[in-house]
């Protein structure tokens, strides 16, 4: 197996990496460092009680198959090496008892990238950056099952005669990631050192960044805040939860503005001052208004309106409209990495979403 591995503040940088002895992680396994970045934990090596104190390259170039000192000591430059939960460099000594991981803003890619021919939606390419509007139900990164027809493999074949892209290479590539039902603005380094100034400005939450929504219910107040630390649910690990112990979880929140209601959705825009896995999504429930359609947090339901066979059909149809969460991330703006020039970048409502308000608009009219 052949790895490719790092971060920067909030994304990736670079290394390849394959695994001799150690536990190799399931990708499915999530790690919060210690400066609140979340990781995927790919490798961890576990220092025995008769450990001798050793440089984490050396110990790491011992464990691993094909991979030299250099790499590894890029990767710990990166802030990919975790010990005890805590980026190390390359100098750091191994102890007795050390957990050694490695980490990864990404899932593993299992396989090689494969370019394919899949359209993409560019909203805007230079030397430097490509921001794309990514359709509702494209994985953006391989992995889970996913091993073809992600935005990567799009991105693969969109570069395929651009020499000094590699697609493999994590030190350019995405430099953040929306669900895979969710549409909207994503925005792609071409560089490292794009990678590398989009990821700070990410991890200083300096970009600005909006989502419109349809959920269920009807608000009390036209705007308001919604504060929440975001962890992983204990009882479902598919899904994020909100938690009242400050000690669980990471500090989220979302701003939102009712922009349309019809009595039993609304329709709501979603300003994120912290980006967390499913952050709106799970807020929303929080507060008592899932996504339209939204099956991983209970949106799927008819959560409100009448009883009748009418309605029931109405919102089935509606069902089918969109068939899945209502959710598109409109807006996006950053500062450009090489000029300093900020840039601002909106995109239409998808049709689907378009169609369900116009249908629930229409409903609200007749009643």
């Amino acid at each position: 197996m052949n790895e490719n591995f790092a971060v920067d503040m909030s994304d990736d940088e670079m290394v390849d990496f394959a695994p001799q002895v150690g536990e190799e992680v399931e990708s499915e396994s999530m790690f919060t460092t210690e400066d609140g970045r979340e990781m995927y934990e790919h490798f961890r090596f576990s220092a025995d009680k008769g450990q001798a104190l050793l440089r984490v390259d050396k110990f790491l170039v011992a464990r691993m198959e094909k991979t030299s000192r250099n790499r590894i000591q890029q990767a710990a430059d990166a802030g990919c090496i975790i010990v005890n939960g805590v980026a190390v460099k390359s100098s750091y000594k191994v102890k007795p008892g050390d957990v050694v991981s490695i980490v990864m803003d990404r899932p593993r890619y299992e396989l090689e990238i494969i370019p394919e021919d899949i359209p993409l939606d560019i909203v805007y390419e230079d030397a430097d950056v490509l921001v794309v509007n990514k359709p509702a139900g494209l994985v953006v990164h391989p992995g889970h099952g996913n091993y073809h027809g992600t935005l990567v493999n799009a991105l693969a074949y969109h570069f395929k005669d651009n020499p000094d892209y590699d697609v493999n290479d994590p030190r350019l590539g995405l430099v953040h990631r929306i669900d895979k039902d969710t549409s909207g603005l994503l925005v792609v380094a071409k560089t490292p050192e794009a990678k590398t100034h989009l990821g700070l400005q990410f991890f200083n939450k300096t970009t600005k960044r909006q989502y419109v929504a349809v959920v269920w219910g009807d608000f009390e107040s036209p705007s308001g805040t919604i504060i929440g630390n975001i962890a992983r649910n204990p009882k479902n690990k598919l899904q994020m939860a909100v938690f009242d112990d400050p000690t669980i979880g990471k500090h989220a929140v979302t701003h939102y503005e009712v922009l349309e209601s019809f009595g039993y959705v609304s329709v709501v825009k979603c300003v994120l001052e912290t980006g967390r896995t499913h952050q709106i999504r799970v807020h929303m429930r929080h507060t008592g208004h899932p996504l339209f359609n939204d099956a991983r947090y209970g949106g799927d339901q008819i959560l409100k309106g009448t009883t009748f066979a009418k309605y029931r059909q109405f919102v089935d149809n509606c069902f089918a409209i969109c068939p899945r969460q209502a959710l598109h991330a409109k807006t996006l703006g950053f500062v450009h990495p090489r000029t300093g020039q900020q840039l601002d970048f909106d995109t239409p409502i998808p049709a689907d979403m378009v169609e369900l308000m116009n249908k629930w608009r229409d409903y609200r009219k007749s009643e």
